[in-house]
């Protein structure tokens, strides 16, 4: 597989996370702050949406496994086909409508529209990385220049949105007391709101997503043009396809895929914990609203550095290994919860980037692993590689969607007030909660549920030797 190919198949994952980037962090407080949504409502429209993108997984996986190969593969006419619709729908999500009463519905409408249509772009794209090489090298290699890219499409997601809408939420009534560097000194002086600030930063945010939405058409040519789709290159000594059904149910008692799924479900919850409520935490509980943008970006370049790293790592030492480098973001969280600094934010955001760059390698470097044990177990079946993907999403979004909305929900029962300077002392908190213990807590569980993880690197070599007899 030429580095060639890698690269343009790594550029075309990029802006489903340039844009995903941008909502993870940025979404939540945009409900809260510019659309004026109460919290619960922001926590419906936050787990819906999800919800929704996690039910199209596998709709979209049974769907793809009765696709028919045609000039351009079985794969690449879904991510084509999708990714129009998708721009759209992303745009107008942030599109702030004239009417008041119906601006929940409408920010559901699209919310839900988008997740269900980066689905359909996401489980085909994920799932041809089965179909570049049959090689377990060149697999490793191409999720490692996908994950490097994905990465720095999250880190161009949250630097544009970012720097384009920080002033949005940087309010001139809002000092801060020079004389004590702590939260518990911001005064808020109530004013009613500016027609015309809604309007500027309406403008803002649409500037944002045009932005973004343009990404898509990029990324989208490049990957037609840089990747071939091979033809069912893991048909052994039958061509005959696994029903939809049958193969949902062996895979879900495939037990390394199900401690895989288990473990990184509670570990992809705590990251999306800490992409959802780190903006709110920098403004509201640790006096950092002037600083939040570059603490964005100093976690996602730290996270962009760092995957090549980790692969160097992981094929010296292994992934379950590996693994351990995901628990280093805690310590470091929990400090900066109980010491609100400027300094120690920046150098959590640092030690926050690596984890989070082990967090987003590994599941996607270790699920190739799963389904070629689970092709070994079954060697007379095929067509259960969008199975396999389209359950993780699935189960990932699902847990995510999870993790958001109980945020939101949290959030609306200890009182949050968008628009103000100052919030209660139980808002406060909750977004320390959210930040430092509830993470932490789900990554320790996720990483306990890994211990038992049953592919080893000398497993590994044995399934590529038995896979290589069997073709």
């Amino acid at each position: 597989l030429s580095m060639c190919s890698k690269l343009c198949y790594a550029i075309g994952g990029a802006p489903n996370q340039v844009a995903g980037s941008a909502a993870s962090f940025f979404l939540q407080i945009y409900l809260l702050d510019i659309a004026h949504i109460t919290p619960f409502h922001a926590s419906l429209v936050l787990f819906i949406g999800k919800a929704s993108g996690a039910v199209t997984d596998p709709v979209a996986g049974f769907f793809i496994s009765k696709s028919r190969w045609t000039k351009i593969g079985r794969l690449m006419p879904w991510v084509l086909a999708c990714t129009p619709f998708t721009m759209v729908s992303y745009f107008l999500m942030w599109y702030l409508p004239p009417f008041v009463s119906g601006r929940v519905a409408w920010y559901l409408t699209f919310h839900c529209l988008f997740q269900a249509l980066t689905t359909l772009f996401q489980v085909p794209y994920s799932a041809l990385t089965m179909f570049l090489s049959t090689d377990q090298k060149d697999r490793d290699s191409a999720t490692a220049y996908r994950m490097t890219m994905e990465v720095l499409g999250t880190l161009i997601g949250a630097a544009l949105q970012g720097q384009i809408v920080a002033s949005a939420h940087v309010s001139p009534h809002c000092t801060v007391n020079p004389s004590v560097n702590t939260t518990d000194f911001w005064h808020d002086t109530p004013s009613i709101p500016d027609p015309s600030d809604a309007l500027s930063h309406q403008v803002i945010y649409m500037i944002a997503a045009g932005v973004i939405a343009g990404v898509y058409l990029l990324g989208i040519v490049v990957l037609f043009l840089g990747v071939k789709e091979r033809d069912d290159p893991y048909a052994l000594n039958s061509d005959r396809a696994i029903p939809f059904c049958k193969g949902l149910a062996l895979t879900m008692k495939h037990g390394p895929y199900v401690k895989l799924t288990a473990s990184f479900l509670l570990i992809s919850t705590a990251v999306q914990l800490e992409q959802g409520n780190f903006v709110l935490f920098c403004t509201h509980a640790a006096g950092l609203r002037n600083h939040f943008q570059y603490l964005v970006v100093t976690i996602l370049v730290s996270a962009a550095v760092s995957v090549p790293f980790w692969q160097k790592f992981l094929q010296r030492f292994g992934k379950k290994c590996a693994a351990c480098g995901i628990s280093w973001m805690i310590p470091f969280a929990v400090m900066l919860v109980t010491i609100p600094n400027l300094i120690l934010a920046y150098f959590v955001a640092f030690i926050s980037g690596l984890s989070i760059a082990a967090s987003l390698l590994l599941p996607w470097s270790m699920l190739p692993d799963v389904v070629d044990n689970f092709r070994l177990q079954n060697p007379h079946g095929k067509g259960h590689e969008t199975i396999f993907y389209s359950s993780y999403v699935f189960f990932t979004k699902m847990s995510a969607g999870i993790g958001l909305g109980i945020s939101a929900a949290g959030l609306e029962f200890t009182g949050y007030k968008p628009g103000i300077c100052r919030q209660s002392d139980d808002v406060i908190l909750t977004l320390k909660l959210l930040i430092g213990a509830v993470p932490a807590i789900l990554i320790l569980l996720g990483l306990f549920i890994l211990l038992f993880y049953p592919i080893t690197e000398k497993s590994r070599k044995e399934t590529k030797l038995a896979l290589e007899e069997l073709r």
